[in-house]
């Protein structure tokens, strides 16, 4: 199959690149960080304003321990502040495999002939949403290979089969898409499956390092998937995710790039990510392992620190690519989304799993953990479990989630939200064990609430769960 540059040239001129590698290079080499000028920083940053390239620069160059320590605490306590101490589970789905890149760290790339090609029946989708609701979950991000088969239409169908799959007490209230970048017309038929937010990362900015990893298929084209996120906008999706792939280039550079992203479409649309995601390279079937720039676990936890400052009311997701203790320690740093029970194997949720085949699988991840195990070791962490859809279904997305979440409001809803859905999984999913040490999680959290109207309405709510009642939010 061919593909050429006419389909993939950017013409609107409010979708121009926006990002200036030389720019970004000299804001890092110009930087002299001092102490006075990072705790002025991190304070900028807990009065909930976004950093600017140079502030976030000056992060990135501070390499003094005891800086970087700072860094890290400023970051705790930001999280706290803004999200509470709420963590948002969701599972990701993998529909189809099928794939016309040849992205040199993917196991899903075209010249990979031992990756073994599915893509989901409806049937067969069906099972492994019933498989996952079985488990608990509400919230998934179906994940496709970008191939012709997997345009608007079939993704539009997908998501609505997976809304209209219940079993017992289990519902998926919220379904977010990664996939290929897609045309005005294509972003608009898939909002009007009622997704929630739609993912793409840039993988790269560093325009030379893209081209290397991406040789061949339309994902060549680095200016029509740095600007995909741009037509997603002007289509009506207003909640939209970006990320890079860290190991593939500088990791310094790469934060550069993500917040410049930040910047763009927060001035062109007036509302910025709703969701950063950082996954580090991990290893694939048939990987191309030359000139890679492997991100160190020091290093990483810091670049997710400088995130967190960076970009206060962004959601941050961590994956089950990183192993079970660095997730744990990310999640004091400012990760407000993890995914649990993961398993990426086409069909691999209906499946006994014994051991991982990245013959069948995009990369390997390192936390294997059951969803029932992730959230009985949150809630002994004093971590608050969520599967709350409701800024979603009540329009606060996009510009709206803003107005909330900027001045870091959305405890407001997010804290009572979180409760009521961690309520529901501990009456239809929990073991006995799990039920009690949440409900005694959960007594903690309602003594600690200053607002007493709100804390007896949340009571009300709280009783209606127990008696049966589902899908109750403020």
């Amino acid at each position: 199959m061919k593909f050429t540059p006419e389909k993939y040239r950017i013409e609107d001129r409010s979708q121009e690149v926006f990002i200036d590698e030389a720019e970004i290079w000299e804001i890092l080499s110009q930087v002299r960080p001092d102490r006075h000028q990072v705790r002025d920083i991190i304070s900028k940053s807990l009065s909930k304003q976004r950093l600017s390239l140079y502030d976030t620069a000056v992060l990135l160059k501070s390499d003094d321990p005891d800086l970087v320590a700072e860094i890290k605490e400023g970051a705790r306590q930001l999280k706290e502040q803004v999200y509470g101490k709420r963590i948002v589970l969701f599972a990701p789905l993998y529909v189809g495999n099928y794939c016309v890149n040849n992205c040199r760290y993917c196991g899903f790339r075209a010249s990979n002939n031992s990756q073994q090609r599915t893509t989901l029946t409806m049937d067969e989708l069906v099972s492994q949403v019933e498989a996952l609701e079985d488990a608990g979950h509400k919230r998934l991000i179906l994940v496709y290979g970008e191939h012709p088969r997997y345009n608007a239409d079939f993704i539009y169908e997908t998501v609505r089969v997976v809304y209209g799959v219940k079993k017992g007490s289990g519902e998926i209230r919220r379904v977010n898409i990664n996939a290929a970048p897609l045309d005005i017309e294509g972003f608009r038929r898939v909002k009007e499956a009622g997704i929630g937010t739609y993912q793409i990362f840039q993988e790269t900015y560093d325009r030379q390092t893209y081209a290397y990893f991406h040789p061949t298929g339309p994902k060549k084209y680095y200016d029509w998937r740095l600007t995909a996120l741009d037509r997603a906008q002007e289509a009506g999706i207003d909640d939209v995710g970006i990320g890079a792939l860290f190991g593939l280039y500088d990791w310094r550079f790469e934060v550069m790039g993500l917040v410049r992203h930040v910047n763009h479409l927060e001035a062109v649309f007036n509302v910025g990510p709703h969701t950063i995601s950082f996954p580090r390279l991990q290893n694939a079937s048939g990987m191309d392992r030359n000139k890679i720039m492997p991100v160190t676990d020091e290093d990483f936890l810091r670049l997710v620190a400088i995130l967190r400052l960076a970009v206060p009311y962004t959601g941050l997701i961590l994956t089950a690519r990183e192993p079970a203790h660095i997730r744990d320690e990310l999640l004091t740093y400012g990760v407000s989304q993890i995914d649990g029970g993961t398993n990426i194997e086409l069909g691999g949720y209906t499946r006994q799993r014994n051991e991982q085949n990245l013959d069948q699988e995009q990369f390997e991840i390192n936390d294997n953990r059951p969803l029932e195990v992730i959230i009985d070791e949150l809630i002994r962490q004093g971590l608050l479990p969520s599967f709350c859809t409701s800024c979603y279904r009540v329009g606060r997305t996009g510009e709206h989630f803003m107005e909330f979440s900027v001045p870091g409001f959305i405890k407001r809803f997010c804290q009572p939200n979180a409760i009521l859905t961690l309520a529901e999984y501990l009456e239809d999913y929990a073991p006995a064990d799990v039920k009690q040490k949440g409900y005694q999680l959960i007594d903690r959290e309602l003594q600690q609430m200053d607002n007493e109207q709100l804390k007896r309405n949340l009571l009300h709510k709280l009783d209606l769960v127990k008696s049966g009642k589902r899908d109750l939010y403020f």
